[in-house]
């Protein structure tokens, strides 16, 4: 390892790590926005209930059936 040796940052790592000294309050709101869309509590009895409905796609989806 040469002796001036200096770990590499790309400009992203840089611009996120300055955004975040700049606005500390910016990775709460992230927090809040991603619980608002996608933290959802789940219905496991619903859930359930859609897998056992599941039909079965066949093999070749454009195939006319033979019967």
């Amino acid at each position: 390892m040469p002796l001036f040796w200096k770990p590499y940052k790309s400009e992203a790592t840089e611009f996120i790590e300055s955004l975040k000294s700049a606005k500390p309050w910016l990775e709460a709101e992230q927090r809040a926005g991603r619980a608002l869309l996608w933290d959802k509590a789940q219905d496991r009895e619903a859930a359930g209930e859609f897998a056992a409905a599941r039909v079965a796609q066949q093999p070749y989806v454009y195939q006319t059936k033979a019967k």
